[in-house]
């Protein structure tokens, strides 16, 4: 009894010091060899949708080169019996009905030893089978039987780990590829590769951004859309830390309102109806990373309310929970909007505005980086070409003198579709910049509803001092003057809505507001940014 002890203690040791299956059986079958007459041992794994048998590992106790397992697929009568055998923990041999049809099928031919298998199951209810086979000329006896039976739970465990490993590599190659693919989607060769102006344009915000990175207070990024603010919030999380850690961006502005809990801090199963399972938010899914809360200002006030409590206490309680979760997450906020002017108005809480600035970066527009657009244009060419299969033909000195005359209201988000367009119009022989900039040949000019019915206003000139204009000779109706009238606002802002130098403040008043009355009236904001 003291044997068998030792011996069931070795090989528990060997199954758990092991990870792979193949390592942990030749490991055994040396440790058995003392103490039962083993010529070799097999793990093999059962498909249940194929009906086959397939060997995953061989182990002997010498260095003669053991048996070669077989696999064989099972007909529909020995697979009841097999299955049957499976659920249950009985060792059998050739003479046994649950063996025939498979057995002899798996091991090599001419064997005459005596054999014993026994089932193996694993807690995700994967099935396998260890299969013993003797000495030559020897037979294993009722004790070795006993010991045999107590191998099945070591040789389970080690059965289980393989499996869990090997789904752990598939899953990680699949991460891999889908992570190729998404770069060579996007024209990159790494998803941390340099940032571009980070030497030029963007040479002050990336020092910004490699200052504050190592440590964990909240970054709030203010720019006009289109500016890059994700790059930026990436480069952080690169840079700190954390940078093993999750980052994942949440688009605040897009989430339905009766959603927001439930979405950034998750919710217990059972907690509302369609809550059919225990749901991971934001927060949690960022555990030991960085959270982008990207427009951060489209967040109603309730919102608001709760997030800042997450930002003080460093706990989130998911919808029909009860108890709290600690969360360790970097916050990194952007939004384009003034928030500053938001708490003002009270749209946006005070509390949580300082609580969130307390590093703030400002991203320059694309026409305050006009270096800048050779590089972005090299670059959004030869992503644009991988994409498309196209070749990635190298922009002209003209190609980059329309481009940096033109305004670009929609900052270098709008450049890359631009320079998609060219490429596709192209076809991979040139860049068709003109037609992708919609000017058929002609240089850039402002917009002509603005320009032929307003005047348009120095930056100069203080907005104060812009005179009202009457509408000389006619009466127009209320709809039609109101549209006039904030038309006229937009020129003298050059097409910008919110902030001290916005139309809103102009017309005094609120933005949204201002963007409700310009959809009503079929006003876009687009025509007067030139």
């Amino acid at each position: 009894m003291a044997a068998n002890h030792d011996v069931l203690s070795s090989v528990w040791r060997d199954a758990c010091r092991h990870i792979e299956i193949g390592e942990s059986a030749d490991a055994i079958a040396k440790s058995i060899a003392a103490h039962l007459p083993v010529q070799a041992l097999a793990v093999f794994r059962v498909e249940s949708e194929a009906k086959a048998i397939e060997p995953l590992a061989v182990g002997a106790p010498s260095t003669v080169t053991p048996l070669v397992m077989r696999g064989t697929t099972v007909t529909a009568r020995p697979w009841r019996r097999l299955a049957a055998w499976l659920r249950g923990d009985d060792l059998i041999g050739f003479g046994d009905a649950a063996a025939e049809g498979w057995l002899p099928e798996v091991l090599p031919g001419g064997i005459t030893a005596d054999v014993l298998a026994g089932p193996l199951r694993s807690e995700e209810g994967r099935a396998g089978i260890l299969v013993l086979v003797a000495e030559l000329g020897k037979q294993f006896s009722p004790v070795d039987q006993q010991t045999i039976r107590g191998l099945l739970e070591p040789f389970t465990v080690a059965f289980g780990n393989d499996a869990r490993l090997h789904e752990m590599r598939s899953l990680r190659e699949a991460a891999e590829a889908d992570r190729q693919t998404l770069l060579t989607r996007l024209g990159r060769q790494d998803i941390n590769e340099e940032v571009v102006g980070s030497r030029t344009g963007l040479r002050h915000v990336m020092e910004r951004a490699q200052l504050v990175a190592k440590s964990d207070v909240p970054v709030l990024i203010l720019g006009e859309t289109g500016t890059g603010k994700e790059v930026v919030s990436r480069a952080i999380h690169a840079r700190s830390e954390r940078a093993e850690g999750p980052f994942i961006r949440v688009n605040c502005g897009a989430i339905p309102p009766e959603l927001i809990d439930s979405q950034l801090f998750g919710h217990e199963k059972g907690s509302f109806t369609g809550a059919a399972t225990q749901h991971q938010g934001w927060f949690e899914r960022a555990d030991r990373g960085t959270l982008f809360l990207d427009e951060i200002g489209e967040l109603p006030l309730p919102a608001q309310v709760r997030l800042l409590r997450v930002l003080q206490d460093h706990q989130i309680e998911r919808v029909g929970g009860k108890a709290p979760v600690h969360v360790d997450v970097r916050i990194v906020a952007a939004t384009h909007r003034d928030l500053a002017a938001m708490v003002k108005e009270r749209t946006f809480r005070e509390d949580l505005w300082y609580r969130i600035n307390v590093f703030p970066i400002r991203l320059p527009t694309l026409r305050e980086r006009f270096e800048d657009i050779p590089a972005l244009v090299r670059h959004f060419v030869l992503r644009a070409a991988t994409r498309f299969g196209l070749s990635a033909v190298p922009p002209t000195d003209a190609d980059l003198g329309l481009l940096s005359e033109y305004h670009w209201p929609g900052n270098i988000r709008e450049l890359g579709a631009v320079i998609d367009r060219a490429v596709i119009l192209g076809g991979g022989r040139t860049l068709d910049v003109s037609t992708a900039l919609g000017l058929g040949g002609q240089p850039p000019s402002a917009p002509t509803p603005a320009a032929t019915m307003y005047e348009v206003i120095p930056e100069t000139v203080p907005m104060q001092r812009v005179a009202s204009r009457s509408v000389a000779g006619e009466i127009i109706p209320l709809a039609a003057a109101m549209k006039q009238h904030i038309e006229r606002a937009l020129v003298a802002t050059r097409g910008r809505i919110e902030g001290r130098q916005g139309a809103a403040t102009l017309l005094q008043i609120n933005p949204h507001t201002l963007r409700a009355r310009m959809r009503k009236l079929g006003i876009d904001p687009e025509l007067f940014r030139s």
